[in-house]
């Protein structure tokens, strides 16, 4: 079990995956945090509807909002999610070569577990960002100003007024959509994967194109399964919200409200 490597592979998977899907995890973000007004108006009708207003209202790199923290800190996410599953399924791999399924399960779900150290607080303040223009937009309707921040300044913050648990604000929340995202992704990447062809190098691996579509099939399963979750981390750790929108004291309270 070679470790280097693979947080190497992890950190530049990881760069390359924020780079390609950023604009849409920022419009993911927005959709998921606006709320429906007392009348059912809404600032996005749609994933599409967001995208036209932030371009129009933010300009190209708008939709690179809060980019800058989620870079910085995805290589070590991912190099420990990535790592971390690989390792559990090297010892969880019996004398005669066989994983059974529930191991699989059990090594992702360990991943993605390990993961929320590094994960809670780059998401907590990736959505600052990222929803700061939406509640600007909501504020200005209301004749309202809300002062301009960064990831920096929220963090000082944070870190001054509530201590490092500050900046693990939804850790909760965070654990229970990561270590359910895992358990999926990770046996069903593995399965497909094998059932692809295989490369001419004799090292037995699976040829790229099918790797890729295996890969693209499981984490869509994935996300498209623990979206629920998802909505509930992203609204928990909003920590601005606009004029007349509820606040969450905690998991329940967010899916029951």
């Amino acid at each position: 079990f070679s470790l280097v490597p693979k947080i190497v592979n992890g950190g530049i998977a990881g760069i390359i995956g924020v780079s390609c899907v950023f604009p849409l995890d920022l419009v993911k973000t927005r959709l998921q945090n606006q709320q429906i007004g007392p009348n059912g108006e809404k600032m996005y009708k749609n994933m599409f509807d967001c995208f036209r207003k932030t371009y129009r209202a933010e300009g190209y790199f708008g939709m690179y909002r809060g980019s800058a923290v989620n870079i910085l800190l995805i290589t070590p996410e991912k190099a420990i999610k990535l790592t971390a599953n690989d390792y559990f399924r090297h010892k969880f791999t019996t004398s005669d070569g066989r994983l059974p399924i529930s191991s699989q399960m059990f090594a992702g779900g360990l991943a993605g577990a390990f993961q929320i150290v590094v994960t809670t607080p780059m998401e907590l303040l990736k959505i600052q960002m990222q929803d700061a223009g939406r509640v600007a937009a909501q504020a200005k309707l209301a004749g309202k100003v809300v002062e301009k921040s960064s990831a920096t300044k929220i963090a000082q913050k944070l870190l001054r007024e509530k201590g490092i648990i500050g900046l693990y604000k939804g850790i909760g929340a965070t654990g229970l959509r990561d270590v359910t995202f895992s358990i999926v992704y990770f046996p069903m990447f593995a399965m497909l994967n094998e059932l692809g062809p295989r490369r001419k190098d004799n090292s037995g691996e699976a040829v790229f194109w099918w790797s890729f579509l295996s890969g693209l099939a499981s984490g869509s399963f994935a996300a498209l399964f623990v979206n629920p979750l998802d909505v509930i981390k992203t609204r928990l750790q909003a920590l601005k919200k606009a004029d007349g929108e509820k606040e969450f004291k905690g998991i329940v309270d967010c899916i029951t409200i």
